[in-house]
């Protein structure tokens, strides 16, 4: 770290007052520190045990080969894919993409021998470090003949280089080269690591995505981070918002990420005004939002159908419930409908359908969807509900026979019970068969307060 302090060597210069100053003691840009509010034996503990980690961590890293780096692997495997089946005849050209010139050089030493020894091909490199490198002998490597090489067509390579019969068919490269290079005789780009800005993922793609394209077909590979890495940096849910909201505010059909979301102007534009009047805190979401979540229109547009056919759904108490056939896709179980009592209160600003919550479980008390989830949920409600006018009597009798008659509800009652702790995380009260009644029933927790009532709506019985 780079202290900018005061130098104070020349002590006749030193006046006592000049202690009252903000530059002496302080350093900092944005935000200033005062030399005497530091730990200096805690801030040295600290470094130590940070190099003790880094340390540990170099050697571990230090154990990871190209050949036990599952991550290069992968991309081998989706190399020869291409090699094999091409998606345009005879093109057998790559783009692979990385946010960081180290990744580039690692990728480079790997991906060049393997194309070399199983397809016969030559690699080459660009990143902001390092200009150029290629496996074609005494091939210059600047960058305009590195890419001339790879691009021949789009690159008027006759032109520039005649009689040059030199190719490059795998290209590697950092986002040194995302903008303004006409690229477009490639035909698969793969993204070896994802950007957080969703704009870069565009641009990366647009090198290939080009007017005056040859090919009939272009393909996009995104490598997304491990797992268990991702619940930890977040990383895939930020950059599909962020994919979403840039989607919204342009074309409506830029969405790289995603083939479900292609919507018309009249569509986009509801959605704008929605995002202009109300607060969608789109951070705080553990998982992406789709602009059906924003809007759910869809759904909207089914319950105005229904409420001008039956005007009297105000009337409808609550607690009613229905039978309906499982499926392949939805197993049995039971989806509720609940509504919390205390308008003010959602567990972490998550659930964009407060106060209602909707939970389907399993006849194992299993979460199949769970309530952060409205579309997909008001999906698999409206697959299992749309065109039955009539209840099924042959799974009513059954209902009636496992129930008697609704007398016996400790089996529904079990669910209802982990459907709710899936909700608030603590264990029910015993007295939940009330609520299958209509009762209420106080779900207390020491780290969630004031989510303690709650309503049933209405429950569907998958079976």
């Amino acid at each position: 770290m780079d202290l900018e302090l005061t130098n104070i060597t020349d002590i006749d210069d030193f006046d006592l007052d000049d202690q009252n100053g903000d530059e002496l003691f302080t350093f900092g840009r944005k935000v200033k520190i005062e030399l005497a509010d530091m730990d200096y034996i805690s801030w040295r503990s600290s470094l130590v045990k940070d190099a003790e980690i880094l340390n540990l961590l170099t050697l571990m890293v230090g154990d990871i080969t190209p050949e036990h780096d599952s991550k290069l692997q992968e991309l081998f495997r989706v190399i020869s894919k291409k090699m094999e089946n091409p998606i345009n005849e005879g093109n057998r050209k790559v783009i692979i993409f990385t946010a960081f010139a180290d990744t580039a050089e690692y990728l480079y030493e790997n991906v060049s021998k393997y194309v070399t020894k199983n397809f016969g091909l030559n690699t080459a490199m660009i990143s902001g470090s390092v200009e150029g490198r290629t496996t074609v002998p005494k091939l210059r490597s600047d960058l305009n003949t590195v890419l001339t090489c790879f691009s021949p067509v789009s690159k008027d390579k006759e032109l520039l280089m005649p009689n040059d019969k030199t190719e490059i068919d795998f290209l590697i490269a950092t986002d040194c080269i995302s903008e303004g290079q006409n690229l477009q005789d490639c035909d698969y780009l793969i993204n070896y690591d994802i950007h957080w800005n969703p704009v870069r993922i565009i641009q990366r793609f647009g090198r290939i995505d080009r007017i005056g394209s040859k090919n009939k077909f272009i393909q996009l590979v995104n490598f997304w981070p491990d797992v268990t890495l991702d619940e930890y940096i977040d990383l895939k849910a930020k950059v599909e918002t962020r994919m979403k909201i840039v989607d919204m505010t342009a074309t409506g059909d830029d969405n790289l990420l995603s083939d479900e979301e292609k919507t018309d102007l009249e569509y986009r534009k509801s959605q704008l005004k929605r995002l202009q009047e109300e607060v969608v805190d789109i951070e705080d979401m553990t998982a992406g939002i789709s602009i059906m979540d924003l809007g759910l229109n869809e759904f909207r547009l089914d319950l105005l159908e229904y409420i001008k056919q039956n005007d009297d759904i105000d009337k409808t108490p609550f607690g009613l419930h229905a039978v309906v056939p499982a499926t392949e896709d939805m197993p049995q179980g039971v989806i509720y409908v609940l509504k919390n009592r205390s308008n003010s209160v959602n567990i972490d600003n998550q659930n964009r359908l407060h106060p209602f919550y909707m939970v389907y479980v399993n006849k194992d008390g299993e979460v199949v969807c769970d309530h952060l989830s409205p579309k997909n949920m008001l999906d698999k409600m409206r697959f299992l509900c749309r065109g039955k006018l009539e209840p099924d009597l042959s799974l009513c009798r059954t209902f009636n026979k496992e129930t008697r008659d609704g007398k016996n509800m400790s089996v529904f009652s079990r669910l209802l019970g982990s459907a709710i702790s899936s909700i608030i995380e603590v264990k029910e009260e015993s007295d939940i068969d009330t609520f299958l009644e209509g009762g209420q029933v106080s779900f207390l927790s020491n780290e969630i307060k004031g989510l303690d009532d709650f309503e049933l709506i209405c429950f569907l019985v998958v079976r």
